[in-house]
């Protein structure tokens, strides 16, 4: 009995040694998309965001065609763009 514990600890040590070595390679793997991924992280909050607060950003743009008249037409354009978007926003 003693001696199949002793294989047991000594297979345990063995096991956790290799994940620590494929924990290391697979950081080193994945360290370049680090910063893409934060990025895309970044993102997709922003889209939540927006998903879950449409009329305030209908009313930003609003808010900058009342500031920049000159280009209103665009601003409009946009809000209305992003005001026919919203329903599919938050279908998903």
């Amino acid at each position: 009995m003693n001696k199949k514990l002793i294989c047991l600890e000594e297979r345990r040590e063995r096991l956790i040694a290799r994940a620590a070595a494929q924990r290391m390679a697979l950081a080193q793997s994945i360290e370049p998309w680090r910063i893409p991924l934060a990025r895309a992280d970044q993102g997709l909050s922003v889209l939540r965001y927006v998903r879950s607060h449409p009329v305030w950003i209908a009313a930003s743009i609003a808010l900058l065609a009342v500031l920049r008249p000159g280009r209103a037409g665009k601003w409009l354009r946009l809000g209305l763009i992003t005001w026919q978007m919203r329903p599919k926003l938050r279908s998903r």
